[in-house]
């Protein structure tokens, strides 16, 4: 059976392919029109479809996946294998609630930390009895150099970021102090809110996953589990208990 997994970022709209529970593809999607939901249904031919959308999208679509797959979107009425103490579930983000369910069902039984690095850092945290207790978020790598050029007068924009673990800790012109900044900035960042978690919980697993999750996997000093299709597979759990066939 398969399984068309849809996640509508802040930066980026993509999608997933599972045959099964084995991702198959992922897709970036250039706009939200019906037209490209279109082509994936006549390409895939889904049996099941589900959607994670931060942003406001076009309602359209939703209505095309409706007819031709048992379709189902994120929300505060979604059925989750973990729990949520808190009578304000919409507010919460679904792609953060759909990395929390992939947790539980990969790593159960553990303290999980996972952590995304996409627009925002967030960081998303459930215990070993399944309770989802929140987190944080903070700003994120791309964010971070947009907001130094945007309320500067002249510092530049970085937009083309090739982190090595050569990065010097001082800077030698503009380019690399910005970096520097940036970068070892983030690192001591994620390390540090690991580390405190860490002072917190024993039997404590850390995911790691994201957009940027590539630049940063091999950089921290932490043990951590790195998977960029997180979220996706989260989405494929999530909709083996709400797509029934």
């Amino acid at each position: 059976m398969v399984t068309l997994c849809l996640d509508f970022g802040n930066t980026r709209l993509k999608a997933a392919v599972f045959d099964g529970d084995v991702f198959r593809e992922e897709i970036v999607l250039p706009d939200d029109h019906t037209n490209t939901i279109k082509e994936l249904l006549l390409k895939y031919k889904p049996v099941r479809s589900i959607l994670s959308s931060v942003i406001h999208h076009d309602e359209n679509f939703e209505k095309l996946l409706s007819g031709q797959t048992v379709f189902h979107k994120l929300s505060g009425k979604t059925l989750f294998p973990f729990t949520i103490p808190t009578s304000k579930k919409e507010t919460i983000g679904t792609d953060r609630l759909a990395l929390i369910a992939a947790a539980i069902h990969y790593f159960p039984g553990k303290n999980n930390l996972i952590i995304s690095l996409g627009s925002c850092i967030t960081y998303n945290f459930v215990n070993q009895y399944r309770y989802f207790l929140g987190g944080s978020i903070s700003p994120g790598m791309d964010m971070r150099f947009r907001s130094m050029h945007d309320y500067t007068a002249k510092l530049p924009l970085i937009d083309d970021v090739s982190i090595t673990s050569g990065l010097p800790l001082i800077g030698y012109d503009t380019r690399t102090n910005i970096l520097s900044g940036v970068i070892n900035g983030m690192k001591c960042e994620l390390d540090g809110i690991i580390n405190k978690y860490a002072e917190k919980y024993s039997n404590f697993n850390v995911l790691l996953t994201g957009g940027n999750s590539a630049y940063f996997a091999s950089q921290l000093k932490n043990k951590i589990f790195a998977d960029s299709n997180f979220l996706f597979k989260g989405l494929y759990v999530l909709s083996e208990l709400n797509c029934a066939v």
